[in-house]
């Protein structure tokens, strides 16, 4: 009995697989032009279907929205019972039946043709009712289902689900969606620590441990200890950062009256900086290679920020 069951999911999976296949060789001069409606949309991609081509609608509907191209599922019944105003003259509309025979798609369909609205239509059958009220329809014919009654879709809702991704990848690509882009949407969880920008966690203003050049050391020690960072920057007359001081100069010139030296003679010249801009993790790792414990964030040379590794350890574990 367990080898048939390993037998069944196997043959299911390589069935999918050849409906993936065939999909491949659909995409076409078609689905260009699908990308470019959607991309060239002023208002919001709105999402349809019902049943299991609903289902798989309202995953690609997120997928939309959070790479770039913001996206609204509306269930086609709902529609026909006034979710329809909820459709813009300046959205387009991605609806999914495979069997191309939804009568519940009937009023958005309308109405999507009496206001001009783009229609896209993904169907595995592109009958000439719905050629002559789509924008464009996306095909995904000749598909074996790998259920063994051919009845319940799962290589179809497989190969939907499979051409709504790449609909997605294709937009934000075309749109240059950076990973900073994706982060402003997700940022929450793991996936958000991963994608936090410097700026969003460093500590400024009156934070900032900061001194000025040639000043005494005997001041210096109390701002770095009042400071607690276990360092101090040390700028110019003119705000510049030109070095810093840290836990580990102090001890290598401890034995050299220290006390009376200034912040110039103590200094490190020329220390690691970073952009606040950049995701924290690539700050850990500077400071990782480095062997250092923090970083100045600057913008033209002045420091903005400071960023301590304990500020950004955990982004290792997320």
């Amino acid at each position: 009995m367990t080898k048939e069951i390993i037998k069944i999911a196997k043959k299911v999976i390589k069935t999918e697989i050849n409906g993936l296949e065939i999909l491949s060789k659909k995409i076409n001069l078609n689905f260009a032009k699908a990308v470019n409606i959607l991309k060239n949309t002023k208002g919001k991609i709105i999402i349809t279907g019902v049943g299991k081509s609903g289902i798989i609608a309202k995953k690609i509907a997120s997928t939309l929205s959070s790479t770039g191209s913001p996206s609204q599922f509306i269930h086609s019944t709902e529609a026909s019972h006034g979710d329809l105003g909820m459709v813009g003259n300046k959205d387009a509309i991605l609806a999914f039946s495979f069997s191309g025979k939804t009568i519940e798609l009937n009023d958005i369909l309308i109405y999507a043709k009496e206001k001009k609205i783009p229609l896209i239509i993904v169907t595995g059958n592109a009958n000439t009712k719905l050629k002559n009220i789509a924008t464009i329809c996306l095909e995904i014919s000749n598909l074996k289902e790998a259920c063994p009654l051919n009845l319940a879709p799962t290589t179809s809702t497989t190969a939907m689900l499979a051409l709504g991704d790449a609909i997605a990848v294709s937009l934000m690509t075309n749109k240059k969606f950076s990973k900073k882009n994706f982060y402003s949407f997700h940022p929450g969880g793991q996936l958000g620590k991963k994608l936090l920008i410097v700026k969003n966690i460093m500590h400024s203003g009156k934070k900032l441990p900061l001194i000025k050049e040639n000043i005494p050391m005997t001041r210096a020690i109390i701002e770095m200890t009042k400071k607690r960072f276990g360092c101090l920057g040390v700028i110019s007359k003119k705000n510049k950062l030109i070095g810093i001081i840290t836990d580990g100069d102090l001890r290598r010139h401890m034995g050299n009256g220290i006390l009376e030296k200034t912040t110039s003679s103590i200094m490190t010249k020329k220390p690691k900086t970073v952009d606040e801009n950049i995701f924290a993790k690539e700050a850990l790792d500077l400071m990782k290679k480095n062997k250092i414990t923090q970083v100045f964030v600057t913008k033209n040379n002045k420091p903005i920020g400071i960023l301590h590794i304990h500020d950004c350890i955990e982004l290792e574990l997320a």
